[in-house]
Order: structure tokens, then sequence, then C-alpha cells
């Protein structure tokens, strides 16, 4: 990934508009202070390498802020690179067939 990409998006909720989730979901338990953590990026990651992601992101979480592990849910959206363009109406990524 170059260095400079990272675009993001960071969006707080307030008492009026939090997350709604249950309390416990596939075995894991969440406090109504959970994170949810959404990446969109160009697929071509291994499950290997997503699932050290996850964990990464949900340990990092839990040992810099007061959110627990349990409470980080990561949503992985994967497109493929030529459906973004990264200013001036062009596809950057898009090749065209040979």
């Amino acid at each position: 990934m170059p260095k400079d990409d990272f675009f993001q998006i960071i969006t707080g909720h307030s008492a009026h508009t939090a997350l709604v989730g249950p309390p416990e979901f596939l075995g894991v338990k969440h406090t109504p202070n959970f994170l949810f953590v959404q990446i969109t990026c160009a697929e071509g990651r291994t499950l290997d390498q997503k699932r050290k992601l996850y964990a990464a992101i949900a340990a990092n979480i839990a040992q810099t802020t007061r959110i627990s592990q349990s409470d980080v849910i990561i949503n992985l959206v994967e497109t493929r690179r030529e459906n973004w363009s990264f200013g001036d109406g062009v596809a950057q990524f898009a090749q065209e067939p040979p």
C-alpha cells in the first residue's frame, strides 16, 4: 500500500444517534459502547492477512483506549480497483483490455 494511501472517514455518534447492536452475537459479548470499524479497500488480501489485520486492530484499540477487544466489530468491504477514482474523474487503476 502506498504510504500516502490512507483516506479515512471518522463518524461520531451522540447518545441520540448511537449504534445499535445485540448484547451478544456469535458467542461474543458486547457492551452498548461497541466500536464499528468499516474498511473499504481493493480486493486481493488473503484470509490469513485479513485475520491478522482484524486481530491487530482489535488489540491496538484495546491497548490504547477503554474499549475491549470484544467491542471492536470490523467489516471489510472489498472492491475491484477499477471501481475507484482518486480525483480528476479518472479511474487511475482501470486498465484497458489488451
